[in-house]
């Protein structure tokens, strides 16, 4: 069936046609592609075309699709029985594997997405400390829980709206919205607001808004303003836990949060989240205290058993291969962008790389958005007809994958060489 055929009839069922709006192209204009199966680097569509793709599920693909040794560990576990609704030692084992690999997380809470991760940690952060505000960040997506949806970036940046109607304006309130980056501006909101603030919740790497690295000393101030105010400080670690090394960024950069949220490696690409910190914040969730969550598919053993695999396999990785893979892209794009003479600026974090259509630096909210979004929608079709799948939008990142080959590379750069000249 063609594409259009199926976007047609998807829309009659689902709203907008998918199940997670940026699939729907609405930045970047055409028809989303059906995608019929997915090996290695190589998806392929409804209609037999084949892409090199960087979107990797938006990041949980790290060792490519379909895994052979993630796949027979799916397939052992479902043999088994796919939900229990009972404790498993799979559970456990990947709660070991995580405050092993975590220096900051003696504790772990399983859940089934990344939304559900980061909605748990700000109530556990208002029950422990008592208080109701929180301070977020403008362009970073924590998920699409009410509190956390104010000002947010990825999918309400790609469709250009500021938030969501349905959020509660005295909720809206207690979120106190700051630029990205700006350390100046968190110690002024924290001087004016003495013992109100919950928590700081951050992507310690943004990769929501485009991927936009942290300037020096700006985590380090929120640890530092965050201690000295008894509030608690989050790292939104969903899409950079694992991504950059066996660990998440907090490894790299030394800082430690009070509390990590995970997800999208850690389920090998099966519906996952988590939470973990400190035991003593950790054990006011019930049943060992007062705070309430709970999920029927928390710790499902087929996500489980794809996760326990996923990091087993990238304990004993390289990290640098793929780094230097995607650098090694960034770098020929910039050059083939700057022979052109077209402003661009390329952010890189290990393997995560967003193309900003602008040339003004971009450290924030604000500067991301003064890309050229209509220019990032022909090169991105451009290089989808030329069989390379990019995030469809100028607001999200860009994955490289183990399973990206030195001639899947190659033929990116070609590929991009022919757009852009076409541009």
């Amino acid at each position: 069936m063609e594409k259009n055929d199926l976007f047609l009839r998807a829309k009659r069922v689902i709203p907008g046609g998918v199940n997670s709006p940026v699939r729907a192209y609405s930045a970047v204009g055409g028809t989303p592609i059906f995608i019929r199966d997915a090996h290695g680097s190589i998806l392929t569509d409804s209609q037999n075309n084949r892409y090199i793709d960087y979107v990797c599920s938006w990041g949980p693909m790290i060792l490519g699709h379909s895994h052979p040794e993630i796949v027979s560990a799916v397939c052992e576990a479902a043999g088994s029985g796919t939900s229990f609704g009972a404790p498993t030692e799979r559970e456990i084992t990947m709660a070991e594997r995580i405050v092993e690999a975590f220096s900051s997380i003696e504790m772990v809470r399983m859940v089934s997405s990344g939304t559900e991760a980061t909605m748990t940690a700000i109530r556990l952060a208002r029950g422990f400390t008592g208080r109701d505000k929180i301070v977020k960040f403008s362009g970073c997506y924590h998920g699409h829980a009410d509190s956390l949806l104010v000002k947010a970036g990825s999918g309400v940046a790609t469709l250009g709206i500021p938030g969501s109607p349905g959020i509660p304006k005295s909720l809206a309130e207690l979120t106190l919205t700051l630029p990205y980056n700006d350390a100046e501006t968190v110690k002024s909101v924290f001087a004016a607001n003495p013992g109100q603030i919950a928590c700081v919740i951050v992507e310690p790497v943004a990769a929501n808004m485009g991927v936009v690295l942290p300037e020096k000393g700006f985590l380090e101030t929120l640890r530092e303003e965050t201690k000295n105010a008894g509030s608690l400080l989050i790292f939104d670690e969903v899409i950079t836990g694992f991504r950059l090394c066996y660990g998440g960024y907090q490894t790299i950069s030394g800082i430690r949060p009070d509390l990590t949220c995970l997800g999208k490696i850690i389920g090998g690409g099966l519906p996952v989240g988590a939470l973990g910190g400190k035991r003593e914040i950790m054990q006011h969730l019930a049943p060992a205290g007062p705070v309430y969550q709970a999920g029927t598919l928390s710790g499902n053993p087929l996500a489980m058993s794809a996760g326990i695999k996923t990091l087993d396999l990238l304990r004993t990785k390289d990290y640098a291969q793929i780094e230097q893979k995607t650098a090694r892209l960034c770098a020929a794009l910039g050059g083939i962008f700057r022979k052109k003479g077209m402003p661009v600026k390329i952010n890189r974090a290990g393997s995560l790389f967003t193309v900003f259509f602008t040339g003004e630096d971009v450290i924030d909210y604000e500067s991301a958005q003064k890309s050229d979004a209509a220019l990032f929608a022909r090169f991105f079709h451009g290089m989808l007809s030329a069989g390379i799948n990019l995030a469809p939008s100028q607001f999200e990142a860009n994955f490289v994958s183990f399973a990206h080959s030195d001639s899947d590379i190659d033929k990116t750069i070609e590929a991009a060489k022919k757009t852009i000249q076409a541009l």
